[in-house]
């Protein structure tokens, strides 16, 4: 067998994961894997967007409430995740239905890979202002793609370690905060930060700013689910995630702030959301620890991509892991030489907040009020079932998302709303989708919960070919392999009773 071959068998078996999983992990756990998954360069630079924008002391209040409010949407999606054992993308399916579901599983596709670009050029951008104080020699597309192709081979060699080591980063990255915080606030008193006047020419408002913040939090919860299915408990699962992620957003988004503050006060050019102003503030320590951050970060988005289109198609047509890796991977290197993307990242926000904060509204909806908080076993089904609707499709899902995207587009760049467009797009969506689902609330009578992974477990094994096996991964295999081993025992078993009648007689 080729080398090759041999690495796609072994890298197929590690990424079919994509079943409900019974997660074993305490709370502590569960809010390290959201502090480390948070401590990286692109949530530290998101606060360099608001300061001289708007006032020190007002970014800081926008911060906190925008990541609670934020937190709490990550939250109510991590824990159906909790519940079912299945990750963000599969629960979908359970509003938009069967094949409905690919719907936002192919936006987040596009957002996933979008990231990956922003992270790369990143890592890309800092190694170029290092190396050029250290050499004079510059070429920040040569560095992204550079950084971007470690990532790719980290992201098919390399992501087993990554996450084993990711939690020891953040504690890496907590210690480089804390001295960039010490060296912050020792040449300049705190005073002199609340003192730094907005510039409204820049166009930022309060409003703006919790968006933004907002909007980070949403494009952290399409992988809410992924993460917290590992929890042991609801509890473990909210108090984890809501912990973990309001402390890395308040930290990292609150360092951004207060060190374009210090490029400020000590008279240099605050450029937003670009890390050789912090190499030219902070010098190598906080270059490495960006380039380390964004290797282990954007390694765990690609593999996750490609997981993720791996598990997308049903039954045989199934992707192998290896090929899709490749061709996802050469896409993101190439992205990876866009950097005019760098300067247009809030809007790339805004695009993941109208793509998704639609989507989770109706998930929550869905979830806790029109399935009255229980989610079958025929959300594994390939066909059929409750999760059918029509055709495979919940066009009144499909008809809220579009509304609620709609809006949140209008509210930005046609009739700019005054308190933003992310929390007035959820509640427009939510109460849309509420009142149209209203009658199938009324015939949905409340069920037990029961996690997926149990009731796959307790399954009627004749129908497990009616099961979706790209997304019932292991459990389904796992149960196949207990009926063939039933039916080969209870042959053998024949076979050896007729044999002993053969004798007797």
């Amino acid at each position: 067998m080729s080398l090759y071959r041999r690495l796609d068998r072994r890298l197929a078996a590690q990424s079919d994961t994509s079943g409900p999983v019974r997660g074993t992990l305490s709370t502590p756990r569960i809010g390290m894997i959201w502090l480390a998954a948070n401590l990286v360069v692109t949530t530290l630079l998101t606060g360099t967007l608001f300061v001289p924008g708007v006032e020190y002391g007002t970014a800081i209040t926008m911060i906190v409430a925008g990541t609670v409010a934020g937190a709490v949407v990550l939250t109510l999606i991590g824990n159906i995740g909790t519940r079912t054992g299945l990750p963000t993308m599969a629960l979908a399916r359970g509003a938009f239905g069967t094949r409905g579901g690919f719907l936002p599983m192919a936006a987040n596709l596009v957002i996933l890979m979008g990231w990956s670009w922003v992270q790369a050029m990143l890592a890309g951008v800092t190694v170029d202002a290092l190396v050029s104080s250290l050499t004079g020699f510059s070429n920040p597309i040569l560095f992204s793609v550079l950084c971007q192709t470690i990532v790719v081979l980290l992201a098919i060699f390399g992501h087993e370690g990554i996450a084993k080591v990711e939690p020891w980063l953040a504690v890496l990255m907590l210690a480089i905060i804390a001295w960039i915080f010490v060296i912050a606030f020792t040449s300049f008193a705190p005073g002199d930060y609340f003192a730094i006047p907005a510039d409204p020419s820049i166009g930022q408002t309060p409003a703006i700013v919790l968006d933004i913040v907002v909007a980070t939090a949403v494009s952290w919860t399409v992988l809410s689910a992924d993460f917290n299915r590992l929890a042991a408990t609801s509890r473990a699962g909210f108090l984890g995630a809501g912990l973990g992620y309001t402390l890395s957003t308040v930290i990292a988004m609150t360092l951004g702030a207060t060190a374009i503050g210090y490029v400020i006060l000590s008279g240099g050019e605050p450029l937003a959301f670009d890390p050789g102003v912090l190499v030219a503030a902070f010098g190598a320590p906080i270059a490495i620890v960006i380039f380390v951050s964004v290797m282990a970060t954007n390694s765990m988005v690609v593999y996750g991509m490609t997981t993720s289109i791996v598990h997308a198609a049903a039954g045989r047509a199934k992707l192998r892991f290896l090929p899709t890796a490749l061709v996802v991977g050469a896409i993101s290197i190439l992205g990876a030489t866009w950097l005019a993307l760098l300067d247009q990242f809030t809007n790339f926000l805004i695009v993941i907040g109208a793509f998704f904060v639609p989507v989770f509204a109706i998930m929550i909806v869905d979830y806790y009020l029109v399935k009255r908080a229980s989610y079958t076993v025929d959300l594994l089904r390939r066909r059929g079932g409750r999760y059918w609707y029509l055709g495979g499709v919940n066009w009144i899902a499909v008809g809220a998302w579009a509304i609620g995207a709609t809006a949140s587009y209008l509210w930005v760049y046609v009739w700019p709303s005054p308190v933003g467009a992310t929390i007035p797009a959820f509640v427009v969506t939510f109460t849309i989708y509420l009142l149209a689902m209203l009658p199938e609330r009324a015939r949905t009578r409340r069920e037990a919960s029961v996690h997926l992974a149990d009731a796959v477990a307790q399954a009627d094994t004749t129908g497990i070919q009616a099961m979706d096996e790209a997304v019932l991964g292991d459990a389904e295999r796992a149960i196949e392999a207990r009926r063939r081993a039933k039916a080969a025992a209870h042959a053998e078993g024949g076979a050896d009773a007729s044999t002993g009648t053969g004798r007797d007689a």
